[in-house]
């Protein structure tokens, strides 16, 4: 937890910079734009995701989703970031580090959400990018992990596109939209990035 004190203003958190977009933590001051963009984006977003509650959307769900995502920095289990364009700081989408395991694992899984209206324009390339050397150099990770459904073609191109490497199948992984359902497995390890 040292490097926590070391890098990290403590209302804000880390801000990670890549190119044309860089991710901050989440805010109360991102409510509007956040339920916006989320809104404009369920239809897009739905068939990726966990089902949405009725109150997904309102200030104090994002309120309540603010101290979770502090508890779990705090507690080196977690680090959500909103993805931001450089140039003008439209919020763009999210990036999660969750599941962080330390010991003899130093692992950690990577989500990701992006808007409809941004979507295709590499800004999620940009982002995934970015927060790759904050997991090994920062954290001090070993592995990164993620997932994604197998028909999910964007986001199996994201994940191979940004070095991971395809490693099976998870079969009735995640629950998303109401049914539990396969997965893609990927994998991106601190050596695969100094090869």
């Amino acid at each position: 937890m040292a490097f926590l004190r070391s890098v990290t203003p403590p209302e804000t958190g880390p801000v990670v910079h890549g190119d044309d977009v860089y991710l901050r933590m989440p805010q109360m001051s991102d409510y509007s734009s956040w339920a916006e963009l989320r809104a404009q984006s369920r239809e897009f977003l739905t068939p990726w995701e966990p089902a949405w509650t009725s109150s997904e959307l309102t200030r104090t769900s994002f309120r309540r989703r603010l101290k979770y995502y502090a508890r779990d920095f705090k507690e080196d289990l977690g680090y959500a970031f909103f993805l931001f364009e450089k140039d003008d700081d439209t919020l763009l989408g999210g990036l999660t580090l969750s599941n962080v395991r330390r010991g003899v694992t130093q692992a950690c899984t990577l989500g990701y959400w992006i808007g409809t209206t941004h979507a295709g324009q590499g800004f999620m390339t940009a982002g995934v990018s970015a927060i790759i050397p904050f997991v090994f150099e920062t954290l001090s990770l070993h592995r990164l992990e993620a997932a994604c459904l197998p028909h999910n073609e964007a986001s199996v191109k994201l994940l191979e596109r940004t070095g991971f490497t395809r490693e099976g199948m998870a079969r009735r992984y995640l629950k998303i939209n109401s049914i539990w359902q396969d997965h893609v497995t990927f994998a991106l390890l601190e050596d695969d990035i100094h090869r």
